[in-house]
């Protein structure tokens, strides 16, 4: 079974997103998906209320409970990719693990996904984050494969 953890800031708008959308998609595969955040600013916070309305939208079922949680050093160890929703994400990444674990370490997306605490474009992310976890289960597909 791989593990999958999916990283943003907060925890609550991205990362939460890619968690159950992917989760969605993933019915049946041999995959744990959870998410967390680099900093914790919102810690136990819950999903963000956008992030909420557009999975329900969409009808992707979400734990309505989760609250955020900050990436801890043994994440590090637990997951085998650790995908920061942007750029920043992977940075914080790479610089909360102390330069380990790199291998694990990856982008979402080429150009990353924009952070609709900011935007306030819940839609525009979710094309987005279904896009890229279309494209990470075809990498966890082809990696089963062989």
């Amino acid at each position: 079974m791989k593990k999958i953890c999916f990283v943003c800031l907060g925890n609550i708008c991205r990362s939460p997103m890619a968690e159950f959308v992917m989760k969605d998609m993933a019915k049946g595969q041999p995959v744990l998906v959870e998410s967390r955040g680099t900093s914790g600013w919102e810690h136990g916070n819950p999903i963000h209320s956008g992030t909420q309305t557009v999975l329900k939208q969409h009808r992707i079922v979400f734990d309505k409970t989760k609250v955020s949680q900050r990436i801890s050093l043994k994440d590090f160890t637990d997951f085998d990719y650790l995908i920061g929703m942007d750029k920043d994400n992977v940075r914080d990444l790479k610089r909360l693990s102390d330069g380990r674990f790199t291998e694990k370490i990856f982008l979402f997306t080429e150009n990353g996904v924009p952070d609709p605490w900011y935007t306030g474009d819940f839609a525009a992310t979710y094309d987005l984050v279904k896009q890229g976890c279309r494209y990470w289960l075809s990498v966890l597909s082809e990696k089963a494969e062989n």
